[in-house]
């Protein structure tokens, strides 16, 4: 879900922009609002629209799980419908990718990015708890209420507080040169968070294989993240025809977010077709308990009149 949209920025990318003894941009046809924001000298429209579509991608990402966290409020069934190993591996696969965005000095937009990541998957992983243990006990619990409600609030506040943090120290590290072996222990972690992100979808497909539904889980989730899987790969690759340096050296330190983007969006066509397929079979049930209750009182009272 998460990934680098610069992977290969390092600490002293931002010093290269500004002019040592005048203060000012040496980016002079670059795009102000990029250079701004991204501190990234964009001066021609290939670079200007990698930078867009990875915008686009990082909106996706940015909405992809709240259809489910909907999905799963107004069924109230989680358990049933979602694997526990999908919210599971996507938390584990954005905290490497927030491990890695930090170790290779990226910017404070995509940590921001990743922790949001983070909080929505502490969310659905909340509401799987939850649900389950709510469904199994035959009371509700007003404890339970207000364990959860303490536990988001809790959440919420360290993940609000986490991105300054983090941010603050990143640029006191970033006045000292990065050494070659934390960023590679980033990319490391970049390879790591697309392993993971990759195993998120295969629990989830088994259990839809298993139900032979799709009923309960948002398709919306999955349609996003497809989304924002093909644009990020797209915003990379449509980069290339302006680059100067080696294209293969580019594609290398993008290659581990490549993988986990690309090879997730092929799974999710697997699940796509899971939902054309099985959702027949929902239908069908969902016909069937609509008629029933309807059809057997009438053919009752048919019985009823007849004997008299």
């Amino acid at each position: 879900m998460a990934h680098a949209r610069f992977p290969e920025r390092t600490a002293d990318v931002a010093a290269n922009l500004t002019s040592p003894v005048l203060g000012r941009p040496l980016c002079a046809n670059g795009t102000p609002w990029i250079l701004y924001i991204f501190e990234e000298c964009v001066e021609n429209v290939w670079e200007y629209w990698s930078v867009v579509i990875g915008l686009i991608s990082m909106f996706c990402f940015l909405l992809s799980t709240l259809p489910q966290v909907y999905e799963a409020y107004r069924n109230g069934k989680v358990e049933e419908a979602m694997s526990f190993g999908f919210p599971l591996f996507l938390f584990s696969g954005d905290l490497s990718s927030l491990i890695g965005c930090v170790l290779t000095s990226q910017l404070p937009i995509q940590i921001v990015a990743v922790v949001f990541y983070i909080f929505t998957d502490l969310l659905l992983i909340s509401q799987f708890i939850y649900y389950k243990i709510k469904n199994r006990s035959s009371k509700k619990s007003t404890m339970l209420k207000w364990l959860c409600f303490l536990w988001c609030s809790i959440s919420t506040v360290a993940l609000l507080i986490l991105p300054k943090f983090i941010t603050d120290n990143n640029t006191s590290v970033n006045t000292q040169s990065t050494s070659n072996s934390l960023e590679l222990s980033g990319y490391a972690c970049g390879y790591l968070a697309s392993i993971f992100y990759l195993s998120s979808r295969f629990p989830q497909i088994y259990k839809n294989f298993k139900r032979q539904s799709t009923e309960g889980t948002s398709y919306m989730l999955f349609a996003l993240a497809m989304m924002g899987n093909g644009t990020y790969g797209l915003s990379v690759m449509v980069v290339l025809p302006a680059l100067t340096g080696s294209k293969q050296t580019f594609i290398l330190k993008h290659l581990a977010w490549l993988i986990g983007s690309l090879g997730v969006l092929v799974l999710d066509v697997v699940v796509t077709t899971q939902f054309i397929i099985y959702r027949k079979n929902c239908s069908g049930k969902t016909i069937k308990k609509l008629k029933v209750p309807e059809v057997e009182p009438l053919l009752c009272e048919e019985e009823e009149l007849s004997t008299f």
